[in-house]
């Protein structure tokens, strides 16, 4: 925490201050908040999430006026859109596709916490707070994938919800509470806008715990070593707001490339063809985000042991600040954690393409992928219950530099 250096230049800003000091707060915390120095390139996509927010929150509200949630209308409610509203398919798009960026943007800010340290002590409940975020993002996309009324929105609803059937004596009760009846109908998917429209929102309160944890001990940094002198900080703005921006438009740039060019890449093709309850797709895929955890699911040949595996993965990133037993935050200097972070990253691509596939589909022609899938499952589950503790305990980490400052200025060697 740092003292406050707002100055009320007014009386009316100096009537507010002394009653509701907002411009106090943003002051604080948007423009003069003490940042580490030596912040990079992935550091920036913190604001590029709330960007990410922004934009799904505005183009959502809009898209909500013209949808209509019945079985009967919901899939030419959305063609309705995309043909007769103005800019409805510039809208449709950028929600789409912004979903897709949201979570790009989110897996690099994670793996990037993962890389430097940024879960330890004092930043648990930090890390905690965008676990939950992550969790309620999927569930978010998840609702929103089901409303549009296509085969593999409608079907990826029937697969997804049936799973809960599998939990002892409640999975039943639960199902049928989720369905509104014995079956994916009309009372599912006003459920389902309902809870999408609204889980945003809740989405945005807990950003805003985030970022208040956040401020509480400042931003972690690439050497993970605290602040030790008022050297080792710059105001935020506008060294960092302006970084920040450049990074937000380039990553924008990407999104409208998606948007203009291949705004259907990243969905499929099954999805224009309105749900239909008598005809199952050969493979029922869901989006590319799902896809590691979809091949955990698939990989355990027991549904509710399945069930588990997938619940246990996500439960899993909760537990990480108290798994990871190293004294050093930062992967700079643990080369031997370095080596197996990237095996993670990789066995994190390998779920995924393992989830893209049929079921009986193999590596190569030779190695069914279902093995592969359960393999990169065990690795998973591996690096951070087995793997993380043990390196803690006999890994010899590289020196530490002594300060931000001294490292930055003096150009001491990170590596």
């Amino acid at each position: 925490m740092h003292g406050s250096t707002y100055v009320p230049k007014s009386g009316l800003s100096r009537w507010m201050d002394q009653r509701l000091p907002v411009m106090r707060l943003m002051h604080d915390t948007m423009l003069t908040f003490p940042t580490p120095r030596n912040l990079n390139i992935w550091y920036t996509f913190g604001g590029i999430l709330t960007f990410c927010l922004a934009v799904q929150l505005v183009t959502g509200i809009v898209l909500s006026m013209h949808y209509t949630a019945d079985t009967r209308f919901a899939f030419d409610s959305v063609e309705h859109i995309m043909r007769d509203v103005n800019y409805g398919w510039f809208l449709r798009y950028v929600h789409a596709n912004g979903a897709s960026m949201f979570f790009l943007a989110v897996y690099i800010h994670m793996f990037r916490g993962l890389y430097y340290g940024s879960y330890k002590a004092p930043r648990e409940i930090i890390w905690i707070l965008g676990v939950a975020l992550y969790v309620l993002m999927m569930a978010t996309a998840f609702l929103g994938y089901t409303l549009p009324w296509g085969q593999m929105s409608f079907w990826a609803a029937t697969v997804i919800t049936s799973l809960f059937s599998a939990i002892p004596l409640v999975g039943e009760p639960i199902v049928n509470w989720l369905w509104g009846g014995f079956s994916v109908d009309n009372p599912t998917l006003q459920r389902f806008f309902s809870l999408h429209y609204l889980l945003p929102f809740v989405i945005a309160a807990v950003v805003g715990l985030h970022i208040w944890a956040l401020h509480v001990p400042g931003n972690n940094n690439p050497l993970g070593i605290d602040v030790k002198s008022p050297a080792d900080t710059l105001p935020f703005h506008p060294y960092y707001t302006v970084k920040d921006l450049f990074y937000l438009v380039c990553f924008a740039i990407i999104m409208m490339a998606f948007v203009f060019y291949a705004p259907n890449f990243l969905g499929h093709p099954d999805n224009y063809q309105e749900g239909n309850p008598l005809v199952t797709p050969p493979h029922i895929v869901p989006e590319w985000y799902f896809l590691p955890f979809y091949a955990i699911l698939r990989s355990i040949p027991d549904k509710l042991f399945g069930v588990i595996a997938l619940f246990g993965a996500m439960a899993t990133l909760v537990f990480v600040p108290w798994l990871d037993t190293s004294r050093v935050r930062s992967a700079r200097f643990r080369p031997v954690y370095r080596q197996f972070f990237w095996i993670l990253v990789a066995d994190g691509i390998l779920l995924g393409y393992v989830g893209a596939q049929p079921v009986d589909a193999s590596l190569g022609g030779v190695i069914p992928l279902l093995y592969v899938g359960r393999l990169a499952t065990f690795w998973y589950f591996a690096h951070f219950w087995i793997i993380l503790p043990i390196i803690g305990i006999f890994e010899t980490p590289k020196p530490v530099p002594d300060s931000i400052a001294k490292s930055v200025l003096h150009a001491t060697p990170a590596e």
